[in-house]
């Protein structure tokens, strides 16, 4: 019985030959989760989705001051969208991003000045996991 459930496990996770017609896994754009500081000071993250139900990264940190968030949906099918959740962290992000179609990518820029955990969602798909968490450091 323990060789039989062996061997269908090993069937579902072996790797498919090329041209077999399945669409292989997006990978991760270069420079995604990196935060970095732009020529005009703002610090500058990106993070991607897909066609399932998390953010990469699903954490990062920043450091008080401006924030310009970029958010790229790889997915071919799946629509996602990027909202801090209200009242959970130390102070309030009113940017978001209510929509982000399969192949599009949108960016919001905000100030934080209250270091803590700041979680954000895909309101889509909160129950099914997509969540994530923005920290902002103390000084």
């Amino acid at each position: 019985m323990v060789a039989a459930a062996l061997v269908l496990l090993a069937g579902c996770g072996g790797e498919e030959s090329p041209g077999s017609g399945s669409a292989a896994a997006p990978s991760t754009a270069p420079g995604v989760g990196e935060v970095t500081t732009a020529p005009d000071g703002v610090q500058e993250i990106t993070l991607q989705t897909q066609d399932d139900y998390v953010f990469l990264p699903d954490s990062f940190t920043v450091d008080p001051g401006t924030v310009r968030l970029t958010v790229v949906n790889v997915a071919e099918e799946m629509t996602h969208n990027l909202e801090f959740d209200d009242g959970e962290g130390p102070e309030p992000i009113d940017a978001g991003i209510s929509l982000l179609a399969p192949g599009e990518q949108k960016t919001i820029e905000f100030t934080v000045t209250v270091p803590g955990d700041h979680p954000f969602t895909c309101t889509f798909h909160t129950q099914l996991g997509q969540v994530g968490t923005m920290t902002v450091r103390g000084r």
